[in-house]
C-alpha cells in the first residue's frame, strides 16, 4: 500500500498532483509547524510578467502555531484580488471559465485555517481532474499518532499498514531510510515528470498552480500527468 504524507498546498503544482495519483492513503498534515514560504498559503501563475504570487493573507499568528491554527485574513478582499490577477492573466486561456469557476467554489466558503482552506483547494482540483483524493484522505490528526519529524511520519506509515512511502524532495534531509526499511517500507522519491503543455505567456515552467494547466488545456489537463518514482537509493546516490 502506498502512503504520502504532504502539508496541504494552495491549488497545488502538477507534482503534488502525480503524488496524489500514487497514494492509496494520502496523510493530510496539517498539524506541523506553519513555515512562512511554503505552498500552505501561495502558489504561482504566469502572467504578461512572468510568473508571480497568489498569496492569502494570514491573521497575525505566533512563532510554532500549526497550519491548522492560522487563519486567512478577515480583513482584506484577497479573494477578490486572486479572482481578478487570474482573470486577467488567463482570459486568452480556451478553459479559463472552468480555472475561474473551481477557484470562485473553493473560495466561496469560509474556512477555520489557512490549511482546511488549502486542502480544500486540493479536493476542487481533484474533483475535476477525476483523481479520487476524497476517496484516500485521512488526518494526521484523526491519527493521533505522536513524535515529530522522520519518527512520527515512519509510525503514521506503519499504523496505516503501508509497505511503501512517497514523498517529495523536502525529505530527503531529514528521513530516516534505513528505519523504514527495518520495518519492511520501502522510500520513494517523486521523479517528477513535468511534462510540458501549451501554455500562455512564454517559455514553458511547470512550477506554477494547477490551476495554468487547467485554464490552458480543461478537462484533457489530466494527460500531462505521468507519476513516477526513484527509490531512495537512487534518489540520494548512496
Amino acid at each position: 500500500m502506498n502512503i504520502v504524507i504532504s502539508q496541504p498546498m494552495l491549488f497545488p503544482w502538477v507534482g503534488m498532483l502525480e503524488q496524489i495519483v500514487l497514494a492509496d492513503v494520502f496523510v493530510n498534515y496539517a498539524d506541523v509547524q506553519f513555515s512562512k514560504g511554503s505552498f500552505t498559503n501561495r502558489v504561482q501563475i504566469k502572467d504578461r510578467t512572468g510568473s508571480r504570487w497568489l498569496t492569502v493573507p494570514l491573521e497575525k499568528f505566533h512563532l510554532g502555531e500549526r497550519i491548522d491554527q492560522v487563519r486567512p485574513c478577515a480583513s482584506t478582499d484577497w479573494r477578490g484580488q486572486h479572482l481578478r490577477k487570474l482573470e486577467q492573466a488567463y482570459e486568452e486561456a480556451p478553459y479559463a471559465q472552468d480555472m475561474l469557476v473551481l477557484v470562485r467554489t473553493v473560495y466561496e466558503a469560509d474556512y477555520a485555517n489557512m490549511g482546511a482552506l488549502a486542502l480544500a483547494s486540493m479536493q476542487a482540483v481533484c474533483s475535476y481532474l477525476d483523481i479520487p483524493l476524497s476517496a484516500k484522505l485521512r488526518d494526521s490528526v484523526e491519527l493521533a499518532v505522536p513524535g515529530r519529524n522522520s519518527d512520527r511520519v515512519l509510525a503514521i506509515v506503519r499504523q496505516l499498514h503501508g509497505s511503501k512511502y512517497i514523498t517529495g524532495h523536502g525529505a530527503k534531509n531529514y528521513l530516516a531510510h534505513a528505519e523504514f526499511e527495518q520495518h519492511g517500507i520501502t522510500v520513494e522519491y517523486m521523479n517528477y515528470a513535468m511534462l510540458p503543455y501549451r501554455q500562455l505567456h512564454g517559455a514553458f515552467t511547470p512550477f506554477v498552480s494547477s490551476l495554468d494547466l487547467i485554464a490552458n488545456h480543461g478537462p484533457a489537463s489530466k494527460q500531462y500527468l505521468n507519476p513516477q518514482t526513484l527509490n531512495w537509493r537512487q534518489f540520494t546516490h548512496e
